[in-house]
């Protein structure tokens, strides 16, 4: 079986959404042992959005369920979409309800050192047809689903008012579109909005 990890590494170099926290290390060396104090926000690198990240009674990451978290998905190369994902761009591939959808953009190709403004996001519109769909997860390969500063919410809202868990902030550099199992793990932290991951996919 090959494993790829589609988590982009944490470390004080990484890009960060304007307005997160940074990410910071500070090493303590002890006579015998060495420990790290790590600062970081739950939307760092690659990492999930929780209901409760747009909605105050939403689930927290601690209580989405491990087997929405695992399970077969469906990678799409969409590197051809110049702004916006959008319903055009999904309806070739006659997404069924509970499927898990990651999308491959051209953002796969930012080194993740520097924050872009310029980065593919999800439409609106196409966000609601995801939801009618009832897909159980959607993961994109930057730091936001969303427009940067856009008064369009639904890629959030819409997705997350149905428990549809986001994935953002993917490494899909390497990978082919096609059928492969899914893992993306949060920190189980208590009631808390969001959270970095280790993801990885799996193919026979």
């Amino acid at each position: 079986m090959k494993i790829y990890d589609i988590t982009r590494t944490l470390s004080p170099s990484i890009a960060i959404y304007p307005g997160n926290p940074p990410v910071e290390f500070e090493v303590f060396e002890g006579e015998t042992s060495t420990h790290t104090k790590v600062s970081f926000g739950t939307h760092t690198g690659t990492h999930i959005d929780a209901p409760r990240h747009v909605f105050k009674d939403g689930k927290g990451v601690d209580h989405i369920p491990l087997d929405i978290l695992c399970g077969e998905c469906r990678v799409l190369d969409l590197r051809a979409v110049k702004e916006s994902i959008k319903i055009q761009d999904l309806e070739p591939y006659h997404i069924q309800k509970g499927e898990r959808i990651l999308v491959r953009t051209k953002n796969s190709d930012n080194d993740f050192k520097k924050f872009t403004s310029e980065y593919i996001y999800l439409d609106g519109d196409a966000s609601d047809w995801l939801a009618e769909k009832e897909i159980v997860l959607f993961g994109i390969d930057y730091l936001s689903i969303k427009k940067r500063g856009g008064n369009d919410h639904r890629p959030h809202t819409s997705l997350l008012e149905k428990d549809i868990i986001i994935f953002e902030g993917l490494d899909l550099r390497s990978i082919e579109e096609g059928d492969y199992m899914f893992v993306g793990l949060p920190l189980k932290l208590q009631g808390l909005d969001g959270s970095p991951v280790r993801a990885i996919l799996m193919q026979k």
